[in-house]
Parts: structure tokens; sequence; C-alpha cells
């Protein structure tokens, strides 16, 4: 990556936290086919923060690589980050939505809402998540996308002028802005009582609510690319920093206890998404033990974490129609089985799909004299 003495990509630490991540998201979904039983229940209740992981990590990651030309006073090449960034996400998220137009039994719930939200990735702006949660996964994708269209606008403006109080108040405002919609929001809301699923519509799907993780990814990398000392010094408190990131986002999943509260959505966000900027910082660097951990299979997982992503709801849906009935309810044999398509469904389109047009993608760049960009669970 453009500017780091080593490669963020290949982190050992980072890795894990992405294949944590999309473990965890995929745990959470199994509701859609019973859950993992009463006992287990603990182990993906709060699965859907696998998603605020990617966000930090997307959040750094993509903030390292346009920062880091900025600094150096270079211009950002916007037509080669825009034109990455669909060499990397469009062929594998059309090949995923075309099955889901085409083939109506693979999905997980029968209602779809029209292909062109999803093509034009405003599906989490407006939704209708009540009468059409197919393919309902993709609202992360979408803010993921705003975030790649505006933030290299947002830094090369700031840029223009570099200045550290003008950069905090941009972060502090964007979290007071984002505490104050969900508040405000939730009370209109629950005033109401609207007969539909407002606290997914209104509240955790939209772009402007969720911004939290993303911010707090790219207040790493500011510090981390302007303020290089800053970063070496905290870096030998990076275990302070992990238990104290652990420490928040157990604040915070306290909160989430009552996932749609009042408290847990006006406060719940920015604390969780520091307490796994804590972790993300610690995971950043070979010099600290999460840094340099190795976990085996972490890292094939984390390459194919967004094959897994777009894929996984339809191959929970095929073992759950055509595979789990003849294992007769048998806990083990059925995990296992489910665990396999799963896996097995992202490989091949990792593999089909992914990584011959990633391929074609860097021998473009290496004519042009490019050099890779990853980032996040779209990297």
């Amino acid at each position: 990556m453009q500017g780091l003495q080593h490669d963020d990509r290949r982190l050992p630490g980072l890795d894990l936290l992405r294949a944590l991540a999309i473990v965890w998201v995929m745990l959470f979904h199994s509701f859609l086919v019973g859950g993992l039983g009463d006992g287990f229940a603990w182990v993906s209740r709060f699965g859907w923060a696998g998603v605020d992981i990617f966000f930090v990590l997307s959040g750094y990651l993509i903030g390292t690589q346009l920062l880091t030309p900025l600094a150096r006073g270079e211009a950002l090449r916007f037509g080669r980050f825009y034109a990455r960034r669909a060499w990397r996400i469009l062929p594998a998220f059309a090949l995923v939505l075309a099955l889901y137009v085409a083939f109506p039994s693979l999905r997980e719930v029968p209602q779809l809402t029209d292909w062109w939200r999803f093509a034009t990735f405003t599906l989490n702006l407006s939704y209708d998540y009540t009468h059409y949660a197919a393919f309902s996964h993709a609202w992360s994708l979408c803010v993921e996308e705003h975030f790649y269209l505006v933030f290299p606008l947002l830094a090369w403006w700031l840029a223009q002028r570099p200045s550290l109080w003008r950069f905090v108040f941009v972060c502090a405002a964007t979290i007071a802005l984002g505490i104050a919609l969900r508040a405000g929001v939730w009370l209109h809301d629950a005033a109401l009582a609207p007969a539909r699923n407002w606290y997914i519509e209104d509240i955790y799907y939209p772009t402007w609510m969720r911004l939290d993780g993303l911010l707090c990814g790219v207040m790493l990398a500011s510090v981390r690319v302007y303020r290089g000392e800053w970063w070496s010094r905290l870096q030998r408190h990076a275990h302070s920093a992990m238990l104290t990131g652990l420490g928040l986002i157990a604040v915070a999943m306290w909160l989430f206890c009552d996932r749609t509260g009042l408290l847990s959505n006006a406060i719940g966000w920015p604390l969780l998404s520091f307490g796994i900027g804590g972790v993300v910082f610690a995971a950043a660097d070979r010099g600290n033990v999460l840094g340099r951990l190795r976990v085996p299979g972490a890292t094939w997982i984390a390459a194919i974490s967004y094959s897994l992503y777009l894929s996984h709801k339809i191959a929970f849906h095929v073992v759950h129609e055509w595979i789990a009935p003849s294992l007769a309810g048998e806990p083990a044999p059925t995990f296992a089985a489910y665990a396999a398509v799963v896996l097995a469904f992202g490989a091949v389109l990792h593999y089909a799909i992914e990584r011959p047009f990633l391929r074609l993608r860097e021998r473009k760049a290496k004519g042009k004299g490019g050099i890779p960009a990853f980032a996040g669970m779209t990297s």
C-alpha cells in the first residue's frame, strides 16, 4: 500500500479481525434457518457488530490509501480510485444479484425489491424491509459505496488547507450529528409507532446513521499518515489500546442488550466503533501480539470474506431446503453441512469471479504504472 513501511493487507491481526467479522455476521444470520439453538444463541446474538468491524477496517485502510498521496502533496487520481473499486466490487455483486433476480427459489425469503435499487446502491436510503427482505444484507455494501464516492472528495477538500482543528471539528460534528439524528428519529418513530420495521428502515440501514465506524477508521488513518510520530509512540501502548477498546465494546454491548432502545442507538454506535478502533489500532502493527497473531485458516477466510458476505444467505437457503431435512435435526451434522456449503459457495464465487477480475485489474494497473489498493471487506 502506498506510503506504508509494510503492507497492511498482510498483517495477520487484520486478517483475523476480517475473518472474525464475516463469521460473526454469518452466525447472526443463522436466525433465518432456525438459529444455533438455545445453548449457543449467545454466540450469534451480537453478530450484527461484525459489520461495524468491516466499517472500521474500511475507513482505516481506504483512508490510509487516499491520505498518503495527499500528505506528500500529490494529486488524487479520482478516476483510478473509482475504477479500481468498480473492478473489485461489481463483478461478484452483479452475479449474486442476477441469481437473486433470476432464481427466486434461491432467495432466503421470497420478496425482492426492485433490482435497480441494488444496482444503484440506493437500497438502504428508503427501504421497505417489511415487505422486501431478500438480499437485504446488501445495505452495508451500499454504505461502503457511498463512503467510496464521497470520502475522496472530502479528503481532497480538507487537504487544500490542512488544519488539525478543522479535521477535529469535522469529526466531532459528524459524531454529534449522528447521535442527534438517531435520537431524533427514534423519538419521532417511537411516538408514532408506524406499522413497519422503522428501526431497521430509519435507523439501522441509512448511511447517515452509520458513519461512526468509517469515521473511526479514517481518524486512525489520519494519525498514521499525518502524525507518524504520534502513531509510533502510541503503538508502544497498543496492548492498553486493545484492552481499552475491548472495554468500550463491552459497554456498547451492554447498552445493545436493548438493541432497539434509545440510549443504545444514540451513543452505542460511537462507543462500539471506537472500541473496535482500539482493537484495529493494536492489530495494525507487527510490533504487538495482535498484529502478528496467526490463526490457521483466518487468512483464507479473510481473503474470501467478500464472496462469503454476498452469497452466504443463498447457501443457507440451499441447505435449509434441500439438505437439512435429510439430517433429521442432528445438530453436529447439520451445522457441518451449513458450514461446508457456505464455504463452498464463497470459495467458488471468489476463485471463479473475484480472482480473475482482480488479476485483470492488476494487469491493467501495471500497464499504467499503478499500485494495488485494498481495503476492508471489499479489498
